[in-house]
């Protein structure tokens, strides 16, 4: 078992976390690639079909990103005609996103191996490790990072 807490085998873990979302993403990011859409497209797609009528800024706030980082990325989408915004009737200010029909065969597509990858190897990795590794994944997703010029100021060596 590895002991995270001294410095090599903390670096073998991100590398095998690197190494793992490598291979995991791999199929979906050839699939997005061959349209000219990256990964946060992807993420994009995956949001809208999930979250019925979500607007921009929730959008905005379950991705982490500024506008700016999300302008092109929707705009290509609406563009392939992927997603749709609209304005609803209550407040004409809202910005709402869905999924064309188009949009949701191709989150489908990029989604369904995800799951069925991850499925597989939590049953074979078991309940106690699937336990665990959602423990961990929920401690990273919810533990802010500390900005990269603090982070680079702190650190020692490169």
């Amino acid at each position: 078992m590895l002991d995270v807490t001294s410095p090599p085998d903390l670096m073998a873990s991100i590398a095998l976390f690197y190494q793992a979302y490598r291979t995991y993403t791999s199929g979906s990011d050839a699939l997005l690639a061959q349209r000219g859409l990256g990964r946060v497209h992807h993420r994009v797609l995956y949001y809208v079909a999930r979250h019925p009528e979500l607007t921009v800024s929730e959008l905005l706030e379950r991705l982490g990103v500024s506008k700016q980082a999300l302008h092109a990325p929707l705009r290509q989408l609406v563009e392939l005609g992927l997603v749709t915004v609209s304005k609803p009737a209550h407040d004409r200010r809202v910005r709402q996103l869905a999924l064309t029909e188009a949009g949701q065969q191709l989150e489908w597509q990029l989604t369904s191996p995800l799951a069925e990858h991850l499925s597989a190897a939590l049953e074979r990795a078991g309940p106690q490790a699937t336990a665990g590794w959602l423990k961990v994944m929920h401690e990273i997703s919810t533990q802010p990072v500390a900005p990269l010029d603090a982070t680079l100021a702190a650190q020692s060596r490169p």
